[in-house]
């Protein structure tokens, strides 16, 4: 319960805070937020932890297969096979940039 008014008490106070800092504020970190996105350094860091995230996923998905063989459920193991074609072949992911 503790936990609960805590949570309640942040959204409050962060709406409070939100609304006096009107809508000027809120513009003004959107376009913020959308200048760090856009920075080539911030966009080749997501791509290379993208990557790195589906290299993972693959040699993850090799180790458990071997050690659980035809016990793998196949709705697992053609979902995994269909995010690793995905990221194979496409040159833009999701968010419309490279995959370098």
């Amino acid at each position: 319960m503790r936990y609960r008014l805590t949570f309640v008490a942040g959204l409050v106070i962060g709406y409070v805070l939100g609304t006096r800092a009107g809508r000027e504020r809120y513009e003004q970190l959107r376009k913020t937020v959308r200048e760090i996105s856009q920075n080539p350094a911030v966009r080749n860091t997501v791509e290379s932890a993208a990557q790195q995230g589906r290299d993972v996923a693959g040699k993850a998905f090799h180790s458990v297969s071997e050690k659980v063989g035809d016990r793998m459920p196949d709705s697992v193991a053609e979902r995994v096979r269909s995010l690793r074609e995905r990221g194979q072949g496409d040159t833009e992911d999701d968010w419309g940039t490279s995959n370098t």
